[in-house]
């Protein structure tokens, strides 16, 4: 879906995101310590490069880390960069409309967005995929830069053996101007991090879920929904939306950002 598109996900695109996810032609393996590879690939309508990461975990259920992917409870315990995560509606049961604001370690700004989400089960894939679009009630705010997601999805395969395959694509636009060394930073650390911290939630949401609401997945079960229902209106630009502020984070020191920890971009 384009940046600003609101529609219900259709086959092809998840679709579109499978093929991302197995297809790599036209990627530059950037990382390989197995079971985890980090790929990238240039775009035509970024400076920030398209990142594809694949792994197993032999030890996390499909399910599981289908259900930490989603769980808004439990993120606010694993996603530390997480500022405010905020449901904003949904479109049908398997469409929401969400608003997403991360810390970005200093000297860097915190970044923000507006992102639209979806989610098939296929009874042997599980897909989560989101793309930017705007809302009149989220407007950029003063203090955050506002990202932009051409695409971030998420694949999950169930392996015969136990375990699941897990892959993560990610066109991602952060805004401003940032380093180049940045992007060297994004897929040798950030992404391979990211492959961890999620194993390492998914271990601790085991024991974590039972004791939190155990029965509340409405991502599964759509009688659970509570949020309101979006109307399209509401999804449109603001004034504001077009005047966002790129601002020029080149020159930040790398050695200033030592403390990096993963982040979303």
């Amino acid at each position: 879906m384009d940046i600003g598109e609101v529609r219900v996900a259709e086959d092809r695109d998840f679709e579109r995101l499978k093929q991302l996810c197995d297809c790599h032609d036209g990627w530059s393996l950037a990382y390989n310590h197995p079971p985890t590879k980090v790929w990238t690939r240039p775009t035509k309508n970024s400076t920030f490069q398209m990142i594809k990461v694949c792994t197993v975990y032999t030890d996390i259920d499909a399910n599981v880390l289908y259900d930490v992917l989603h769980d808004p409870h439990y993120r606010q315990m694993w996603d530390k960069h997480m500022i405010k995560s905020v449901d904003v509606g949904y479109l049908n049961p398997n469409n929401d409309v969400s608003y997403y604001a991360i810390a970005c370690p200093a000297p860097l700004k915190n970044r923000d967005f507006v992102l639209q989400r979806s989610w098939l089960d296929t009874g042997r894939e599980l897909y989560v995929l989101n793309h930017s679009v705007f809302h009149h009630q989220y407007p950029p705010r003063k203090g955050f830069v506002r990202g932009l997601s051409h695409l971030t999805g998420y694949l999950i395969r169930p392996l015969p053996s136990g375990g699941c395959s897990f892959s993560y694509v990610s066109h991602c636009d952060p805004r401003g101007k940032l380093p180049p060394w940045l992007v060297n930073k994004l897929t040798h650390v950030l992404a391979p991090k990211m492959v961890k911290t999620l194993h390492k939630a998914c271990m601790q949401y085991l024991t974590w879920k039972p004791r939190n609401n155990p029965n509340y997945k409405p991502w599964i079960y759509p009688e659970q929904i509570s949020i309101p229902r979006i109307a399209f209106s509401q999804c449109t630009k603001s004034p504001a939306d077009d005047m966002v502020e790129m601002l020029d984070e080149s020159d930040i020191d790398e050695k200033a950002l030592e403390q990096l920890n993963h982040s979303h971009f």
